[in-house]
């Protein structure tokens, strides 16, 4: 089994629980190894939104004791892709990011936090319909990216493949 078709149950549990957001992020670290050595991790899901960490650390460290900009990228790409991923079914639909823009507002010299806000009505329809009408469609999504003082660090708008399994032609096993 998919260990990303263990999401949906997996998400419901961490919404209500610290014990079973502790659980989807050790899952999570194990499902993408790249974010494991940097520390981010979910710290907050909700039905319509994500809040991911970035820890400010020196492994994360740019050449001026900031975090690096490309940490703030994946964090926030971490964030909106997590989101799709509870807003669909993993089994039926595959996620792709097929873009990223980054704007670099403010330097980030503390704990990070990157958020993506989906809603019901924008993911019935420009999610939802479409895919059920074609099977594939292309979205961006917007996540903020803040210091702990509330400083607006980055904005990023990362853009996402979605396509029903069914038509993907180059699976792997």
């Amino acid at each position: 089994m998919n260990g990303f078709a263990l999401l949906p149950g997996l998400v419901a549990k961490a919404r209500r629980s610290r014990f079973w957001l502790g659980v989807l992020n050790q899952l999570l670290g194990r499902l993408i190894p790249f974010n494991r050595p940097h520390g981010f991790r979910v710290a907050a899901i909700e039905t319509d939104r994500v809040r991911t960490l970035a820890p400010y650390r020196r492994r994360n460290f740019n050449h001026v004791r900031g975090l690096h900009a490309c940490g703030i990228a994946t964090v926030a790409e971490f964030s909106a892709g997590l989101l799709l991923l509870t807003r669909l079914d993993p089994t039926r639909f595959r996620l792709l990011m097929a873009g990223l823009e980054v704007e670099y507002l403010y330097q980030g010299r503390s704990d990070l936090t990157a958020e993506t806000i989906l809603d019901q009505v924008r993911l019935e329809k420009d999610i939802l319909e479409p895919l059920a009408a074609t099977g594939t469609l292309v979205k961006t999504l917007e996540t903020n990216v803040s210091d702990r003082q509330g400083n607006l660090v980055a904005r990023a708008r990362t853009t996402w493949q979605i396509k029903d399994w069914e038509l993907v032609r180059t699976r792997t096993a």
